[in-house]
């Protein structure tokens, strides 16, 4: 445990030196988050191996997602000006590929063992999750995700995934359970479709995972639409209608609001021999690229204001639901033993009672002082039984608060998939009703005055992040002038 704790302290500082040159406000959140570790340590709720700072990603990501042959990957290349993904009609990449930043002028494809394996990146233990959900698949990871590294200066601070297409059903609940991981993570989703093939049919799957699950989400406003490669629609009589289609497909699919584009790529597109066409085609697509790539620039400082949301809201949960969660199954267990307890004296006296009156009526005053003379004349006899006796009530005792917390698991496994709340409620619950732990003693291990100063700080802190990234990228003191 001490290595494991050792190697998470010596992320935690990796990290550290990192934001302290990339953005030093976050490099304060990363405090707050140590603050928090504390208290859930204190309190049983977290193993000294394990960090909130490490439940979420630091870096910005943005995830490219749709179907096959929808132009993904040449988008990224030209967005990166270089060829790192390779292109073409038919699909050419069936695995997730990450994509970062590297001083290297040389690019280099590792394979998906490489973000399995590093708890640096948002994949760590993936294999594990594919497992799960497909069996057998876990020690396939390198089928499904790859790690490719390029130089150049828009991907620096960020990374960016790629993605397989949704139309071949081989290895589809991996990369479905893959494809909700990385959207449960992006600051920003780039949903692509085929201007060629703009039909329903070839969009279904797309529509249903990545359109009609995804509209209700908080985050909806991080998921742009773009129709891709709208140049091959130029020759069309009325080219207007592709998109009024695809519009429509995708209303169809429960989304009538949201941000939508119509792009193709400069450096591959079709030539549109109209010249009015031609202009009226590139302003669109200008504005929409320039657009795209505005909210790519700025994924940054989302992911900042994103993390400190995330600290917030660790804070807030932990003190609203996991603390108060931890004291009622306390209550309820304290209550549960000392009701066990009262019943089984109660029973214990009544049948010392029965049992003392039935002696007297059948046997006599005289069977019974014979008996007591007899236990009397034993050497130790009577201490022998005082010590049994208290043997016994102890034995009691620990065996009831024992069987009254298991019978409790179940309750608190339904409330805590009802809550989901931060932390391991269940250890410090198993903490808190261990044997030398008095049943009198209501309150958790850790928790008091203290620890709600703590938490308040750290709430406080939040807001001073805030109010520094605002100053930073609104300057807000401006507007009062």
């Amino acid at each position: 445990m001490t290595s494991t704790a050792d190697a998470l302290q010596q992320r935690l500082s990796e990290l550290e030196s990192h934001l302290e040159q990339e953005n030093p406000v976050l490099l304060n959140v990363v405090q707050s988050f140590r603050a928090l570790d504390r208290v859930a340590y204190r309190m049983g709720l977290m193993e000294s191996n394990q960090s909130f700072a490490t439940q979420i990603p630091w870096w910005p990501l943005i995830s490219i997602l749709g179907t096959f042959s929808s132009g993904k990957s040449t988008f990224i290349n030209y967005y990166l000006g270089q060829k790192v993904q390779r292109s073409g009609n038919q699909a050419v990449d069936d695995r997730f590929t990450v994509i970062v930043y590297s001083p290297e002028d040389v690019s280099r494809t590792l394979p998906g063992v490489a973000l399995d394996s590093d708890p640096r990146f948002p994949f760590f233990r993936m294999s594990h999750a594919i497992e799960e959900v497909a069996g057998g698949e876990g020690s396939r990871i390198d089928t499904y995700l790859q790690l490719k590294t390029c130089n150049s200066e828009r991907l620096r601070g960020k990374i960016i995934i790629d993605s397989p297409g949704f139309d071949a059903d081989a290895q589809r609940t991996g990369v479905l359970r893959i494809t909700d991981h990385i959207i449960d993570l992006s600051d920003l989703v780039l949903v692509f479709f085929d201007a060629r093939h703009p039909e329903p049919g070839a969009m279904r799957d797309t529509l249903k995972h990545l359109v009609a699950d995804t509209i209700k989400r908080p985050d909806a406003g991080k998921f742009l639409y773009i129709l891709n490669q709208l140049d091959s629609a130029a020759g069309e009589d009325n080219p207007e209608d592709v998109v009024a289609a695809w519009l429509r497909a995708i209303g169809e699919a429960g989304l009538t609001a949201g941000r939508f584009y119509t792009i193709y790529c400069p450096e591959v597109a079709i030539h549109i021999p109209d010249e009015h066409r031609r202009r009226r085609f590139e302003k669109k697509r200008d504005e929409d690229l320039a657009d795209i790539y505005r909210r790519m620039e700025n994924v940054e400082v989302e992911r900042a204001y994103r993390i400190i949301a995330a600290l917030r809201k660790s804070v807030t949960d932990f003190a609203r639901d996991t603390v108060p969660l931890l004291q009622e199954a306390m209550r309820r267990w304290r209550r549960r033993t000392l009701v066990t307890e009262t019943l089984l004296l109660l029973m214990a006296v009544s049948a010392f009672m029965t049992w003392s009156l039935k002696s007297q009526h059948w046997q006599g005053l005289t069977y019974r002082a014979d008996w007591l003379e007899l236990v009397k004349s034993i050497p130790w006899g009577l201490g022998a039984l005082e010590g049994l006796g208290v043997l016994v009530v102890i034995l009691v005792h620990f065996g009831v608060r024992h069987l009254a917390a298991l019978s409790l698991m179940p309750w608190l496994r339904k409330r805590l998939a009802q809550l989901n709340p931060p932390g391991h409620v269940i250890a410090a619950f198993e903490k808190n009703t261990r044997f030398w732990r008095p049943v009198i003693l209501g309150r958790p291990f850790g928790w008091g005055r203290k620890t709600r100063v703590e938490l308040d700080e750290v709430l406080q802190s939040c807001e001073s992040y805030i109010q520094t990234l605002n100053e930073r990228f609104t300057n807000p003191n401006r507007l009062k002038g």
